[in-house]
């Protein structure tokens, strides 16, 4: 929240809810530490914990989509003398519903293999690393990448190279030619990248603070500023995740990722059908930033993990109801918009359309594509995104409430700012006549420290100095 603008005038707010109205519709027809973590069990399992999930159509390859997921929060960068890897018993997927019932229709999936070269020295690396494969690598993680859709299993990738933990300057001199080495064809015009990456997500979270010290004295630090994250990121074309692989009758599609492993190590879960023949059980996800984080109670965190987004109407209450806007009332004295909160119903659990609740206009809900059957359509968790929504050429950080279409909530891309944007919906700016001071609440942080690539896999590259010394 930045201190400066937090008692705008209303008529602020009115304007940024009117250029989003009329950004939508403008959208021709047919044609959302943000999780770390967030839950009880899921923050003593690192590795299995989903981070952030980002989805959006590449900007340098407008005929693609680019999904982004993110493990292990707060990596850092000096964490040896084992770093940071992928857990080699469990399953990290990206899921995606094209046809609006809740349930993944293609699923992507990667499981990774351990390697040691010499088992005899405690060093992650015995001399200067220049390539992937060096032998003074010596520990490194493969992997294989299935698209599951249905009964069908094909392998996309069966001996993946994983980007190491970036040791340092003196062991990885060149770190970025071993990023790129990591970047994997897939056939077809797909691409794949697993390895470190600077984390994306940028925020104050000192919001557990009493809401940033119950005066505002506490804005303005980028708390994952210098942390590192294990991140998964794949481009596919915009056909292989469509209904029916038309884009221009079904260009909107829902987005989770998922963690799994041994059905024995967990408890309290919900199995997913895709995993039963393995024996896995769900145990982190992610589909919107922030759902489980400031949504979802204490006493059910653990739960939503294990839940699939089909199962997701016993939550409902959460979002008609959310506790944010109460406590802001209650410390701040911003009025909390009225409930049931149906545009956030609309925003988090069914997507922007005509017909979805109070937000008039079209933009991200899977009732848009015209080969959806209505009747099997359930409201759930997912991060949507509008296929057919070209990438900006001048893109806002403040995404859709900033009259950029190609922003978050349609899809996230890495600069969006889900804080200040999500903290404006739970306070009503999609409402008539919001709250004076509402658009412009944020928590003081507006961009990441590290600029994003303009490639695939777009991601910073993961840093190497101390936090305590950056």
């Amino acid at each position: 929240m930045r201190h400066r603008h937090v008692r705008r005038r209303a008529a602020a707010a009115v304007a940024v809810a009117s250029v989003l109205a009329a950004g939508l519709a403008a959208l021709p027809q047919g044609a959302s530490a943000s999780s770390h973590r967030e839950a009880p069990l899921i923050a003593g399992e690192p590795r299995l914990d989903n981070t952030d999930l980002y989805a959006f159509v590449s900007p340098d390859a407008p005929d693609k989509v680019t999904m982004v997921a993110n493990w292990i929060p707060f990596e850092e960068p000096n964490g040896g003398p084992n770093f940071y890897q992928f857990a080699s018993d469990a399953a990290y997927d990206v899921n995606i519903d094209n046809d609006g019932d809740a349930r993944a229709d293609i699923v992507y999936r990667w499981t990774f293999t351990d390697h040691y070269r010499n088992p005899n020295t405690f060093l992650y690396n015995t001399g200067v690393v220049t390539s992937l494969t060096d032998p003074d690598l010596n520990f490194y993680q493969t992997y294989k990448l299935e698209r599951i859709a249905g009964h069908e299993h094909t392998t996309l990738i069966s001996n993946g190279k994983v980007a190491p933990s970036n040791t340092g300057p003196a062991s990885m001199p060149n770190y970025a030619a071993l990023r790129q080495q990591a970047v994997t064809q897939i056939p077809g015009g797909g691409k794949s990248f697993t390895g470190q990456a600077d984390d994306p997500f940028f925020a104050d979270l000192r919001v557990f603070d009493l809401l940033y010290g119950g005066n505002l004295s506490e804005v303005g630090q980028d708390t994952l500023k210098g942390y590192n994250v294990n991140a998964v990121a794949l481009q596919v074309p915009s056909k292989d995740l469509a209904l029916g692989g038309s884009v221009s009758r079904n260009p909107v599609v829902g987005i989770w990722s998922t963690t799994s492993r041994k059905r024995m190590e967990v408890t309290e879960t919900v199995p997913d059908e895709s995993d039963a023949e393995h024996g896995r059980a769900q145990v982190s996800r992610l589909g919107m930033p922030l759902v489980n984080e400031v949504v979802i109670p204490v006493g059910r965190k653990n739960e939503f993990n294990a839940t699939r987004p089909v199962d997701d109407a016993k939550f409902l209450p959460y979002v008609t109801s959310p506790e944010v806007p109460k406590l802001v009332n209650a410390i701040y004295h911003i009025p909390a918009p009225a409930t049931p909160r149906n545009d956030l119903v609309e925003v988090f659990l069914t997507g922007v359309c005509k017909a979805c609740g109070p937000v008039q206009a079209d933009l991200n809900s899977q009732l848009l594509n015209k080969d959806v059957v209505a009747s099997r359509f359930r409201p759930s968790e997912q991060l949507r995104l509008n296929m057919a929504v070209p990438p900006s050429a001048s893109p806002s950080r403040m995404g859709v409430l900033g009259g950029d279409l190609a922003g978050f909530p349609n899809g996230r891309r890495l600069a969006d700012d889900t804080i200040d944007i999500t903290l404006q919906a739970a306070e009503g700016i999609l409402l008539p006549n919001p709250a004076p001071g509402v658009s412009g609440l944020g928590d003081g942080v507006d961009a990441n420290e590290h600029a994003f690539g303009n490639a695939f896999p777009y991601l910073a590259l993961p840093n190497a100095v101390s936090v305590n010394q950056s």
